[in-house]
């Protein structure tokens, strides 16, 4: 069983600087989990300090049930690849790929040009095997690190941002190869990047940092409906959710929401209170009557299956509101339009920024 445990870990710089703080999490064996956050979250930090490159200030990091604290990286049986692929430019793929293998010493040549022969089939590249770095295009280097990580056959693969120096369409490309070598591999894998498509497309389950702490752990689609806060409702999802603050009095049919520049009912069961409103994009309907309020269109961005509409309040134009809508409904610029949403899509948040559950919903998952 490969599981990782990170029980409490910490990591303090220089005695001042706190870049991970108390991080409790389980990664399953055999699971895909994606690290992801803003840059400066700490979740490169907590990557690196899995693998041994950094050490841990407080808490306990274990391996298959071993604690790892102060066990050398080359010991602790995982293998890492970076955004920059690290490749050695006077090497051909199949020394690169074999290096690591010939160094150890364990190994007899049979074995390893098998190893070799079958990592390379593996990840298409058995081609590319005599030539150099340099002859080979990003993606083609992308799958060699792979390969030089995948070859030692780790009880753990950390990924550290690999696709960020790919272009769209490769990126997209290598993402659908990662998780199938992944599953064809059952290797327990952590993959960091910043990217929230890639989170949310390639992992089993997410985990979502934010200034070294850990704010969420589930699945991607949890993460999405339910997120246990504002940062968590504001950084999933593309365009940004819409946030609006909103004070709460309940009213017969449910309850009033008044803010700053509209007031709606909605029927709903709510505590009366301050609150943040959440309304995703695409949550958004284009209403003749101003079913929940108005606003002014500024921009409308065609995006091919969809248009986002930005639009202000008539008498804040530095309010902006995002909505996704079907590519036909497409207003004018300056045209005054309502804005609807269903009920059931809304979240709101308290003064800490946390989620409140409605009626009889449960309170949002963290999953251990």
């Amino acid at each position: 069983m490969s599981e990782v445990r990170l029980s409490s870990v910490t990591k303090v710089y220089d005695d001042e600087i706190l870049a991970v703080e108390e991080i409790d999490l389980d990664v399953r064996d055999g699971e895909f989990l994606v690290m992801v956050g803003p840059s400066g979250c700490g979740k490169s930090t907590t990557l690196r300090m899995i693998g041994g490159l950094e050490t841990v200030t407080a808490g306990e990091i274990a391996i298959e049930e071993q604690v790892v604290n102060d066990v050398r990286p080359q010991d602790r049986n995982i293998a890492m690849v970076f955004q920059n692929y690290a490749l050695y430019p006077h090497m051909t793929v199949r020394d690169n790929m074999s290096f690591g293998l010939r160094l150890s010493g364990e190994y007899e040549d049979k074995e390893i040009e098998s190893r070799v022969e079958e990592t390379a089939e593996l990840l298409e590249i058995s081609a590319l095997l005599n030539q150099l770095p340099k002859q080979l295009s990003g993606g083609q280097q992308q799958r060699v690190a792979l390969g030089r990580a995948i070859i030692r056959d780790p009880d753990v693969f950390l990924l550290d941002e690999p696709l960020s120096n790919l272009d769209a369409k490769l990126r997209s490309q290598m993402r659908t190869e990662l998780q199938r070598i992944q599953e064809e591999l059952g290797v327990t894998t952590i993959y960091v990047t910043h990217d929230q498509t890639e989170a949310m497309t390639m992992g089993d389950r997410i985990a979502i940092l934010n200034e070294g702490e850990l704010q969420q752990v589930a699945q991607p689609e949890q993460c999405y409906d339910r997120p246990n806060n504002e940062f968590v409702a504001g950084f999933i999802g593309s365009p940004s959710m819409n946030f609006f603050a909103v004070t709460a009095t309940r009213v017969n049919d449910g309850v009033r929401l008044r803010g700053s520049e509209f007031e709606t009912t909605l029927p709903i069961s709510l505590e009366e209170g301050e609150y943040t409103l959440g309304v995703r994009p695409e949550d958004f309907t284009i209403e003749t009557d101003g079913r929940h309020f108005e606003a002014v269109v500024d921009v409308v961005e065609p995006m091919g299956s969809d248009n986002f509409l930005y639009l202000n309040f008539a008498s804040d134009e530095d309010r902006e509101i995002t909505a996704r809508v079907d590519s036909e409904v497409r207003p004018n610029t300056g045209e005054t339009v309502g804005l609807g949403f269903d009920p059931d899509d809304v979240h709101f948040f308290d003064g800490e920024q946390q989620r409140v559950a409605l009626d009889d919903e449960p309170n949002p998952v963290t999953t251990p």
